[in-house]
């Protein structure tokens, strides 16, 4: 039996969510770009620091992270201004 939901790696980037990092003072516009993307069938896609060791310790009881799954890090302010382009459930 698979997973209830797989990530599809053929989904397009189809809209940001919210500002870029530059526009929100969180890059340089180099090499650090966090990012919120809706992909073309309706998934998201997040770019943020990879943490996954620094927290895998302190998870609280109820999560748990796949052996491909990894627990990313973005700037408050990025989720704050995605916050209009998200609809409501």
């Amino acid at each position: 039996m698979g997973r209830a939901w797989e990530a599809d790696p053929s989904a397009a980037f189809a809209m940001r969510l919210g500002k870029s990092a530059k526009e929100l003072g969180a890059s340089d516009g180099r090499d650090e770009c966090p990012d919120i993307w809706q992909l073309d069938n309706g998934d998201i896609a997040v770019i943020g620091r990879d943490l996954t060791e620094d927290y895998r310790s302190r998870l609280p009881e109820s999560v748990s992270l796949a052996s491909d799954e990894w627990l990313v890090v973005i700037p408050g302010a990025m989720l704050s201004a995605a916050k209009a382009d998200i609809p409501d459930a």
